[in-house]
């Protein structure tokens, strides 16, 4: 299996290993954040997933994976420009991810940023399905996502572009201004380096795969940790990253105003980079 990798930066400084979501290709990360980090003095890799991008494509049916495995072909990352460790910024299921990194290859992490996520080993399907289904939310569960992304969820819009963008307008929220053009071209460039788009929808399969190793306490990890979320979040509310903050030992939250579960509102990638632990 081979993974498509960028680096910026200078490989003599100490790198950021960023992380996106679920059927996210490494272009997801915004070019303003990672100049915003490279002026800090570090050097940013960008990533492909497995099943996205110019990445591998997996037969999951033959070969199963999991986030665990996900979460392995970071390390195999960093092997491969033969880094020890780097500071690991993870978006969305790319917060799960960094946090099984951070409880199971504490060697490999400088520090953590866990941005718009869940606690892992948390699964947020229940709470999704009664949302789905106008059920009322259990009380033991984490918020369900927004009645706007419920809604989205159901119209069942046909894929495209067309559907992409309206996807990340909901995912934008509704008080910071969305930037259309800029989530359009990164959705295009992102259809055109596909090898095979469909096979990111493997990602939704590979949390249903059930991986011990997510069960592991989040408690066990050391590194220095920040969670960053908006409090306008659809897919994971503020509750989803407070609960992150609360399970890590000494974790700092940082809560942005008006921020969705994405980075498309002018002016927001740099405020993010700002808070990325390093």
């Amino acid at each position: 299996m081979r993974i498509w990798t960028e680096r910026v930066g200078d490989p003599d400084l100490p790198a950021v290993l960023m992380v996106m979501g679920s059927a996210a290709q490494g272009v997801s990360c915004p070019d303003a954040l990672v100049v915003q980090l490279v002026e800090r003095g570090v050097q940013v890799i960008r990533f492909d997933h497995r099943d996205t991008g110019r990445s591998s494509v997996v037969d999951f049916d033959a070969h199963p994976y999991t986030i665990g495995d996900m979460a392995r072909d970071c390390l195999a990352v960093l092997d491969g420009y033969g880094l020890d460790s780097a500071h690991v910024a993870g978006a969305s299921t790319g917060g799960i991810i960094a946090q099984w990194l951070g409880v199971h290859a504490p060697d490999r992490v400088r520090s953590l940023t866990v941005m718009s996520s869940s606690p892992m080993g948390h699964n947020p399907g229940p709470a999704r399905a009664r949302a789905m289904a106008g059920e009322p939310a259990d009380p033991d569960d984490l918020p369900p996502p927004s009645p706007a992304f419920v809604a989205h969820l159901k119209a069942g819009l046909p894929p495209g572009i067309e559907s992409d963008v309206a996807l990340f307008r909901v995912f934008n929220g509704p008080i910071r201004p969305f930037d259309e053009p800029a989530a359009r071209a990164m959705l295009e460039l992102a259809l055109s380096r596909a090898v095979d788009p469909a096979a990111a929808a493997n990602h939704d399969r590979a949390v249903w795969v059930d991986d011990p190793s997510l069960l592991a306490p989040l408690s066990s990890i050391t590194a220095p940790t920040s969670v960053v979320h908006g409090d306008q979040d659809p897919v994971y509310p503020l509750g989803h990253g407070q609960a992150v903050a609360a399970l890590i030992p000494g974790a700092v939250l940082h809560v942005v105003p008006g921020m969705g579960h994405v980075m498309t509102s002018p002016g927001l990638p740099e405020e993010i980079a700002g808070l990325i632990r390093l």
